[in-house]
Parts: structure tokens; sequence; C-alpha cells
């Protein structure tokens, strides 16, 4: 099986890396990463110039653009070859709840999912633990052959930042959900032109049992299955009702 590794923290990041070296001990691998940290690019394609793909090493690409933008050459079949699945991570920090909205590294699963491939994002709960991480996805892939997933769904991975003999297992979760962001900083120009860090993440609203936040919270690797139907079934009926009363 061959393996396309992406993330959205950059190439040199740790956790790419640490993925990279511990997943070509049994798979053939593929990385293309963008050239620099695009973290918060979500699904953003570079549309505006053309981007170019570089190798950096053996079967190594830096891409000057988005996350999305590396896992689209890569399957589109310009870099290197074709590729069974995609594995997107480690990522440097949680991409829990409605964090997946933003995310690079979710984005470039998404992708591939939208491409036609079996796609896992992970991400390490945490900044010190890769190799744990890493160990979790060799893992899951052992038994990946047995799981028949519908089409566009992939799998969103939260690894609490801990060794690999301290975690408690694994859980299929559910998204939970944040507050608001914080105030945006406020940063100083040298031209005095007003300008401003985006604000920290916020404490989870829901991580009540049965959520990704939960899971992680108590030492389990947290698996939530996520598509891109963004679609509200549940009120299709009352609009559909709504609907027939507008005077066009």
């Amino acid at each position: 099986m061959r393996i396309l590794i992406a993330n959205d923290d950059g190439i040199d990041a740790l956790g790419i890396q640490t993925l990279a070296r511990h997943l070509q001990q049994e798979y053939d691998i593929l990385v293309v990463a963008p050239d620099r940290n695009r973290s918060g690019a979500s699904n953003s394609l570079t549309l505006t110039r053309p981007v170019q793909p570089t190798q950096v090493e053996k079967h190594q690409y830096r891409v000057d653009g988005t996350p999305t933008d590396c896992v689209y050459l890569a399957l589109s079949g310009v870099i290197d070859g074709d590729v069974d699945l995609v594995v997107s991570g480690i990522n440097h920090g949680a991409n829990l709840g409605d964090d997946v909205i933003y995310s690079g590294t979710v984005a470039a699963a998404m992708e591939a999912r939208h491409l036609g491939r079996p796609a896992l994002a992970v991400s390490l709960v945490g900044s010190q633990h890769f190799d744990t991480a890493a160990k979790v996805v060799m893992q899951l892939l052992k038994d990946a052959n047995t799981l028949n997933l519908p089409a566009g769904i992939l799998l969103n991975v939260n690894v609490p930042d801990v060794p690999y003999d301290e975690l408690e297992g694994i859980q299929v979760t559910r998204l939970g959900y944040r507050q608001k962001a914080q105030a945006p900083i406020s940063a100083q120009h040298p031209k005095g032109i007003p300008s401003f860090w985006i604000g920290a993440l916020s404490e989870p609203h829901n991580a009540l049992e049965g959520t990704d936040f939960h899971a992680v919270e108590r030492g389990y690797v947290s698996v939530t299955p996520i598509h891109t139907d963004m679609t509200c079934h549940e009120v299709s009926v009352s609009l559909e009702t709504w609907a027939k009363t507008v005077m066009l």
C-alpha cells in the first residue's frame, strides 16, 4: 500500500516527519506538504497564481501553497505517481469540535476523500509525544482493510499527549463545540497601521460524554467520522412549508 502524507504545519514540522519515519517502516510513502506553516488554511485552494512542487529528498516534496493544494497535486498524478490512502498530520495541537472548520490538516483529508481516497486526519492534543500519535496511526492502519466507510467519510483522529502505554484506549466520538473565539489581540505595527492577532481558541462549550473533547480529556484516542454534507436535514420539512408561503 502506498500512502500520501500531508499536513498544514509545513514539511519541516516534527509531526509530519515523525509520522513519515514510522510509516516508511511498513509502507511505501509519499510526503507532499506546504513549504511553511499553513495552519488555519481550511479548504482553500491557490487560484491566483501557479503553485510549484519542489522535491526536497526522495519521495518528499514541498509546495508553495495550501494543504489542499498539496493533496490535489499529489492525487492528480503530477507528483510521483498514484497513492492508495492519505494520512494528514500529525498536527501540532488538537482538532476537536468546530476546529475542523478551520483546520488545514482536516481539509487535506477532506480533499483526499473528495478525490476518492480513504483518509485520516491525525492530531496530537499537545506538542510532545508525536511518537504516540504515530504508533496509533500504525495500529489503525493494520485493520483499515476491514473498515468499509461510505463514500465521502473521513476519520478525524485526536491523540492525547501522553506516552503510548498511558493511553486508555479508543473511543468513537461526535464533534463537540467550543465557545466563541477569544477577542482579537492588538499588535504594534512599525508604521502605525491598525493590526491584530486572531484571538486564541476558547474552552469547549459542549464536552459532554460522547464528544471528542470528553474522550481525549480522559486519555482516550478520539475517532470521529465526519463528512462535508452541511445540509441541516432536520429542518428541511419545516423550511419547505415556509418556502411555499414566500411570494416571488
